[in-house]
């Protein structure tokens, strides 16, 4: 039988501690934020040609992609658009679009080679998943979502509201769908505002720890489930984290009590209001896009897509989760998700015999 990490105690929290009304740059409304240009940001010719040097010189080596780290990909002027990028990413709206990288001149693996090189400027890149991908691919697989094991960005149903297992998200488009496939976002600050206002009895469940499946990917001494709230508050600043799918899928252990009432109750708002046009926005990508996304602040969704019959024209992105050395402090329940609280080296999926790699190919 295996032995499982202990679920810490933690202080015991006062519900009352929490501000009734969230000020922050995070909580905003769609609608406005939408018609908000400043977070699309637009790549020069000369940073550019920055990343096109970069590529070329790395790609002429003979380093394992998985290995790529910021001396390796030098950028002498976008370096500091960049940390500024992510610095908003961080400590304000949340999110960020960077537009205007050539990927049509690039094969897969310059593709890569450029997103993990700019990725490696942002933060570390951790584990995706139980194989050690560092670079993922979203691309549907024919897979379905009934599936325990299954990860739904494997197949072409929509995602819901989530968070990933990491600070940063980023994503860069390769191929757009023949229709649908778009990117949604939604602040979990303005989530806690409305619901705070609205039900604050259902809002004060979501600070108590909720088992969420760990989808077959468990570490040595982990539960195939951890335990950490829905919305945590540590160190004066808001955090989530959601995926209520999973929520669901793990009352199939028989050690998980079944959601009470009162838990479904609060968990049905948090989706209404995630999905209430008047909180959550749409973004269309065109290939080359990179999005960044703050996972401890928004929650990120994908509309259902209709993909095109060619395998060469279909959707695909490719992903990172990234630890930023500059990122929130967090607290101590979140380390039995991320595997540690030390912002630069926490986040990510780790299983016995993980080995960091970055392939090239979508594969299940």
């Amino acid at each position: 039988m295996p032995t499982h990490s202990p679920i810490r105690n933690t202080p015991a929290f006062d519900f009352n501690d929490v501000p009734a009304r969230i000020v922050d740059p995070a909580a905003w409304y769609g609608p406005d934020m939408a018609k908000d240009g400043e977070w699309t940001e637009v790549l020069t010719p000369r940073e550019i040609a920055e990343i096109d040097n970069a590529t070329q010189a790395f790609a002429a080596r003979d380093i394992d992609l998985s290995k790529i780290r910021k001396s390796d990909f030098p950028l002498p002027t976008l370096a500091a658009r960049l940390g500024r990028f992510v610095r908003e990413v961080l400590e304000g709206r949340g999110f960020a679009l960077l537009r205007g990288l050539r990927i049509e001149h690039y094969d897969i693996r310059s593709t890569a080679i450029a997103f993990l090189g700019l990725g490696s400027h942002i933060g570390s890149a951790r584990s995706q998943n139980a194989k050690g991908h560092i670079l993922g691919h979203v691309r549907d697989l024919g897979l379905t979502s009934d599936d325990p094991n299954v990860r739904i960005y494997q197949t072409h149903e929509r995602q819901t509201y989530h968070t990933d297992s990491c600070d940063i998200v980023a994503l860069i488009c390769l191929k757009t769908a023949k229709s649908g496939g778009l990117s949604s976002l939604v602040s979990s600050v303005t989530i806690y505002n409305e619901m705070r206002e609205r039900a604050p009895e259902l809002t004060r469940l979501l600070f108590e720890p909720i088992e969420t499946d760990r989808r077959g990917e468990v570490g040595v001494g982990q539960r195939p489930y951890f335990r950490i709230p829905v919305f945590n508050w540590h160190a004066g600043l808001l955090s989530a984290i959601y995926q209520r799918q999973y929520i669901e899928s793990a009352r199939r252990f028989t050690d998980v009590a079944p959601l009470t009432p009162q838990q479904v109750e609060a968990l049905d708002l948090f989706d209404t209001l995630a999905n209430d046009p008047a909180l959550c926005m749409h973004m269309e990508f065109r290939p080359g896009d990179i999005q960044l996304v703050h996972n401890h602040t928004l929650l990120h969704d994908r509309t259902g897509f209709e993909d095109w019959p060619e395998i060469e024209r279909k959707r695909h992105l490719l992903r990172l989760w990234l630890a930023p050395e500059g990122a929130r402090p967090l607290p101590p329940v979140f380390a039995e998700r991320f595997g540690g609280l030390t912002p630069g080296n926490r986040g990510g999926i780790v299983v016995p015999d993980t080995r960091l790699n970055a392939p090239l190919e979508a594969v299940s």
